[in-house]
């Protein structure tokens, strides 16, 4: 027997509208994502970024030519030049210059301290400080304030303290 009232009574709606269909909507937006907070940098004049540009007393200032490089040219505004590999160039107003066992460097250097533990060929003005150290070896023209060879090191050329020559 087959009941009528069911045969007869409206279908399921499959595809109704509801408040289900509303939530998935929702679901499907993402919410906003809030903008992070924004750095401010005060580059004026005097301000605390200027005076580390200008400070001459860290590692930023310092060039480092690593042993397979070579490199020529003019080296301007570096306090300190440490040379492992070659280097022919102009080095002017620097602080230090090293020049590692192995190092190369050929032209003019004028700078505060030197300190020579490989080559240098040209014309060295050491305000300060020269030191050749063991296996050193200076040619050409040098100046300096004071002067240190250790047992080993060689320099050969004009050489004179910047004292005499004043």
């Amino acid at each position: 027997m087959v009941n009528h009232k069911s045969a007869s009574s409206d279908p399921p709606k499959l595809f109704s509208k509801t408040n289900t269909d509303e939530k998935t909507k929702k679901e499907k937006i993402a919410p906003p994502i809030p903008e992070p907070p924004r750095r401010v940098l005060d580059i004026g004049a005097g301000g605390a970024h200027s005076k580390n540009i200008l400070s001459m007393n860290n590692d930023a200032n310092q060039l480092t030519v690593g042993r397979n490089i070579t490199l020529n040219g003019k080296i301007v505004a570096c306090e300190k030049l440490i040379v492992e590999g070659h280097v022919e160039a102009t080095l002017n107003k620097a602080q230090v210059i090293e020049v590692a066992q192995g190092g190369y460097f050929k032209g003019s250097a004028d700078v505060t301290e030197a300190s020579i533990s490989g080559k240098f060929i040209g014309t060295l003005v050491a305000k300060d400080l020269l030191t050749v150290r063991k296996g050193g070896h200076v040619e050409g023209s040098v100046r300096y304030g004071r002067i240190i060879i250790e047992s080993g090191g060689e320099i050969t050329g004009d050489m004179a303290s910047l004292e005499e020559t004043k």
